[in-house]
Order: structure tokens, then C-alpha cells, then sequence
């Protein structure tokens, strides 16, 4: 099992439910590789010492969620090489249109009309030797995001039908529970830690005050009826941030709030995420105090990621007849 995500920005309550709290589960039955995903991060313009910071902030929320390093592999990504070595070798099998179609190189290059670098159209080949080199079987993803998982399992299958049998061709793992929080101002949209409107999204590191302001906030209808409706959105989704929470199903949290108001609701469901993420809070403050043993991990997980990534990179090199040494 592989996955990642960039350390460019706060994390939101649809990341924690969507993917970390899925991979503290996973990391029991899976052999779990988990990176921060730096290089990625670079594809739009950072702030060196910042990303540096959400670089070892990022590795401290991990842990604070429960991912635990004697049972998962957690590494920064541009501490193995092998990731932009694969990376440009996949290149070479990769196809400018099929880069030009991908979607989140259209989204992206619209919001950063003057940063259309080549890096923001290569995201999916760079995620493509991300996965590949640790022969993974399965990507947790979201369904908005299985089209980078249909290119990885492309460019594995074209490599070994040109080179013989490489990469193990991955499956998407489609996360379901708390796979899709909407914008708490657009609940159309999914919540995004890069939305211009701070209200719109609630974020892990969110103090209680700023998370039940938020809720308080929240987009709803003229209607005062609490229940599922596609015609209710907004209801909805505050309907699913308060089931997964809560840790109930969404028919339970429906009936829970039968005869309820809007603002008895929006204030249990505001109080609800912020009593969930007080413990994550305190304990990421904690693991911030000790960089010695944040290192400690990040160097012992580059060191495990570098072993499995070099046994497939070695492969890859051998059978495109890169010269070793008689």
C-alpha cells in the first residue's frame, strides 16, 4: 500500500477522514508506505524555510493520528532518489497528450496561469514512480482522484510490455467512509485546503473557538428540516461530518437531529469535530517538542524506503540496458 500528501498548506478535517485516519487502519493489514510528498509540493511556488516547517509539522500529525513507525514506513519523498530517478525514466514512455489531459494539470494550470512549469504537467509521472517503486498493490484514493492511479497502472503496463514483466500494475483501494467532505460555504465543491475562503474549510490544526465559528457559519438552506436530501446539500454534508465523527452511520445522525434547529445542529456538529481533534492537537504539540525523535523516524523511514525502492530501480535500469558494471 502507497500513498502521500504534500506538505503545501494546513490539512483539513476531509484529509483526516478521508485518508490518515484510513491509513491508521490500513497500516495493520497492509505493508504501509507513507511519504510526505515534498517534491510534488514544488510544482507551485513555495516558501523554502515554510515548507520545511509543514515538512516536520506534516511527520508530527502522522504520528498524532496513530500512524505508527514500527508498523508503517513514513519518509519525506525527496530524502529517497530513486523516486526523481524513476521518475525520468518513466518520462521517456509517457506521452505529452495524455500528460495535457490530465486533470489536475488543467485545474492547476488555471489557478497558476504564471507558473505553468513543466513539473505541474509531470505531477502524474513523477506519482507514477512514486507508486511503482515499492511494487504496490493497492493506491487509497479518493474517486476524484483515481485518474492518477489509471496512468500509473498505463505506464507499468507499457514498460513491461516493452521490457518484460517490471512493476506490479496497481489497483485503486476507493475509500469510502468520509472519502468526500464538502466546502462548509460551497457544498458543491469538495473542502480544499487551498480554498481562498478560510470559512469554507475547517483545518486540523483549527483552534475549538475557530472550528465552532466555522460550523456556525455553514452554508445551510431556507428550509429548517434536517435530513439527507440531494436538495439539501449543505444539511448533508454537515450530516456527514457529524457521522463520521461521531463514528455513527449517516441514517443514525439523521434521526439523532429529527426536530432539531439549524443552530442547535451546526453547534453539535462544530463541537463534535473540535472534542475529535483536541487529542491529535495536543499530541502533534507534544511530538513538535521533540525533533530529535521526529528525525529519528524520518531518517529510519528514508532508510527502509531507499532499500525496497533500490531493489526496483536496480531492475529498471538493468532491463532498459543502463550500464552497471561487468
Amino acid at each position: 500500500m502507497y500513498s502521500a500528501v504534500q506538505p503545501s498548506g494546513n490539512l483539513t478535517i476531509g484529509n483526516f477522514t478521508g485518508a490518515i485516519r484510513n491509513w491508521v487502519r490500513m497500516q495493520n493489514d497492509f505493508d504501509c508506505f507513507y511519504a510526505i510528498a515534498d517534491m510534488h509540493a514544488i510544482t507551485v511556488r513555495q516558501d523554502p524555510a515554510l515548507l520545511r516547517r509543514r515538512t516536520i509539522e506534516l511527520a508530527a500529525l502522522y504520528l498524532a493520528c496513530g500512524l505508527d513507525p514500527e508498523k508503517c514506513t513514513l519518509y519525506v519523498q525527496s530524502q529517497v532518489s530513486a523516486h526523481a530517478e524513476l521518475g525520468w525514466i518513466l518520462n521517456t514512455i509517457a506521452y505529452v497528450g495524455e500528460m495535457e489531459r490530465m486533470t489536475q494539470f488543467k485545474d492547476k494550470s488555471q489557478k497558476h496561469a504564471d507558473n505553468i512549469n513543466m513539473g505541474l504537467m509531470d505531477y502524474p509521472v513523477l506519482m507514477a514512480a512514486d507508486i511503482l517503486l515499492y511494487q504496490a498493490d493497492y493506491v487509497p484514493v479518493g474517486i476524484d482522484q483515481k485518474q492518477h492511479v489509471e496512468i500509473t497502472r498505463d505506464l507499468a503496463i507499457r514498460f513491461n510490455h516493452r521490457y518484460g514483466d517490471t512493476f506490479r500494475v496497481p489497483e485503486p483501494y476507493i475509500l469510502k467512509e468520509g472519502a468526500k467532505i464538502m466546502s462548509l460555504q460551497d457544498p458543491m465543491k469538495k473542502m480544499s485546503k487551498s480554498d481562498e475562503n478560510l470559512n469554507a474549510s475547517v483545518f486540523l490544526a483549527d483552534d475549538r473557538d475557530t472550528v465552532i465559528r466555522k460550523f456556525k457559519r455553514a452554508v445551510t438552506d431556507s428550509d429548517s428540516e434536517i435530513r439527507i436530501s440531494d436538495e439539501k446539500p449543505g444539511i448533508t454534508n454537515l450530516l456527514n461530518i457529524y457521522a463520521a465523527f461521531k463514528g455513527c452511520t449517516l441514517q443514525d445522525a439523521e434521526r439523532e437531529f429529527q426536530g432539531s434547529g439549524y443552530g442547535d445542529f451546526k453547534l453539535a456538529v462544530g463541537e463534535t469535530v473540535a472534542d475529535a481533534l483536541a487529542p491529535v492537537q495536543e499530541k502533534q504539540k507534544r511530538l513538535l517538542a521533540d525533533k530529535a525523535y521526529l528525525n529519528d523516524v524520518l531518517k529510519s523511514g528514508a532508510e527502509n524506503a531507499f532499500r525496497a525502492a533500490r531493489r526496483t530501480l536496480s531492475k529498471v535500469c538493468r532491463k532498459i540496458g543502463f550500464y552497471r558494471g561487468e
